[in-house]
């Protein structure tokens, strides 16, 4: 007989640990403990579920319980657990049942911050954070006729969903507590995002504190702030999210800096029969070289899988992250990878930077903007972080810079880099050269 594998959480981090480990060690008896009605879905996309680009929930879903039960992998959905004891070996679920394990594996994700604000609980408050919330959503904008919605935040989740909700017909209003949205962004970068906002109807509000939530005159809901009233059909909370972490916490693992799970280069948190993977671990990045939580899927999905190589008896390392994220708003590409000034001085970095403003193809065939912005060390000319946004070539830029950040390129390198080229896609000289050169300059 097989070890007893035990896996709490069927997002992309537990359902990847499963399959990995699965694949590596036949032998292993796994079980997928999901405390939702999905297993193995894809979050990233449900802003255009919701915004109905994607017509059916089931497009999103990459693996069944059927198709996991057919590689030998046990998928128990709506079973929350209760909790877990290490040292017996044993977690408890709601429904009374005890499940024995030999290794386990924590894919718990992460929990939608929701302010401590009256009205709150009101129907038509939502919060996004995976199929089921999107699913609800878009469920109540129908069943609901909704022609009117706010969302309080202005992360790149609000963004998405503005252009989501614009797209299934409700006209939408952003309040957001600072001057201007996505401020992971350079503020003249987030400024050409806004523009783009503004230009597709959607009614930006800044420096807006939210205060209540009561009843609505011209709806079932009315946001109270600071800057005055809104009402809306529907509202949307979208101001961060957390790991959840209340199982670890019980089980008396080590939590970092971060308020996520620690673990190790081979997903192993500070019990070592336990790994950890997803939005609830930390990730270490390469840049700050610091380890940090950055709920991605894309994370998750690599840490699933390093997760389940070790449990299935084949070593290996996840050699980390450089913090690469990108969305699309409307027209628009917004991409970022490693770290920004702030970042840098924390992480003992003397920063320099520089923005430049560009044509993400060649001129003679017409004008698509792009501003890219390069942070470098001004002791060594090693790049640590990009942002870029524009009506082109945004991603694949940032792409190309996470590569060098991964490498550890300095400027004089990027300068020079050997970028592929044609008219359609960039100059003879990419705004990535322009933009190392200048910043070269000023070291």
């Amino acid at each position: 007989m097989g070890k007893n594998l035990v896996i709490v959480g069927g997002g992309a981090g537990g359902a990847s640990t499963a399959a990995e480990a699965k694949r590596n060690d036949p032998s292993l008896n796994i079980t997928i403990l999901e405390g939702g009605k999905f297993v193995s879905y894809a979050s990233c996309p449900t802003p255009y579920y919701i915004g109905n680009v994607i017509k059916d929930e089931n497009n999103l879903i990459a693996r069944t319980p059927e198709r996991f039960r057919e590689t030998g992998i046990d998928v128990q959905l709506n079973t929350p657990v209760v909790n877990i004891i290490n040292k017996e070996k044993i977690v408890k679920l709601k429904d009374g049942r005890k499940l024995p394990f030999d290794i386990l594996a924590l894919a718990t994700g992460s929990k939608s911050l929701i302010p401590d604000i009256p009205g709150v609980d009101k129907p038509g408050i939502f919060t996004l954070k995976n199929l089921e919330d999107a699913i609800k959503i878009k469920t109540y904008l129908r069943e609901n006729k909704c022609r009117k919605a706010v969302i309080i935040g202005a992360g790149f989740i609000a963004m998405e969903m503005s252009e989501g909700l614009h797209t299934a017909g409700v006209k939408t209003v952003v309040i957001h507590r600072g001057s201007l949205p996505v401020n992971r962004w350079d503020a003249r970068l987030s400024s050409f995002m806004l523009e783009e906002l503004k230009n597709n109807g959607v009614e930006f509000v800044p420096h807006a504190e939210t205060a209540a939530i009561e009843t609505g005159t011209e709806g079932p809901l009315c946001v109270v702030t600071n800057q005055g009233k809104w009402d809306a059909d529907m509202i949307l909370l979208a101001i961060g999210i957390k790991p959840d972490i209340r199982l670890a916490q019980e089980l008396e693992l080590t939590i970092g800096k971060t308020g996520a799970v620690a673990v190790n280069h081979f997903q192993q948190t500070s019990q070592k029969n336990v790994y950890a993977a997803g939005d609830c671990s930390e990730s270490w990045h390469r840049v700050s070289r610091r380890w940090v939580n950055i709920p991605l899927g894309d994370i998750a999905n690599k840490q699933g899988r390093v997760a389940g190589r070790n449990i299935g008896g084949k070593p290996f390392k996840f050699a980390g992250i450089v913090g690469a994220q990108s969305f699309r708003l409307f027209s628009l590409e917004a991409a970022a990878t490693g770290i920004d000034e702030k970042e840098a001085v924390l992480a003992n970095y003397n920063p320099v930077s520089t923005l430049v403003w560009g044509n993400a193809i060649v001129g003679s065939l017409g004008e698509k903007k792009i501003g890219l912005k390069l942070i470098a060390d001004k002791a060594s000319g090693k790049l640590l972080g990009a942002q870029a946004v524009g009506f082109a070539g945004a991603v694949s830029r940032i792409n190309s810079l996470s590569v060098a950040l991964w490498a550890e390129m300095n400027l004089d390198e990027i300068a020079y880099l050997d970028l592929a080229y044609s008219p359609f896609f960039s100059g003879a000289w990419d705004i990535i050269h322009n933009a190392a050169r200048v910043l070269r300059r000023t070291i």
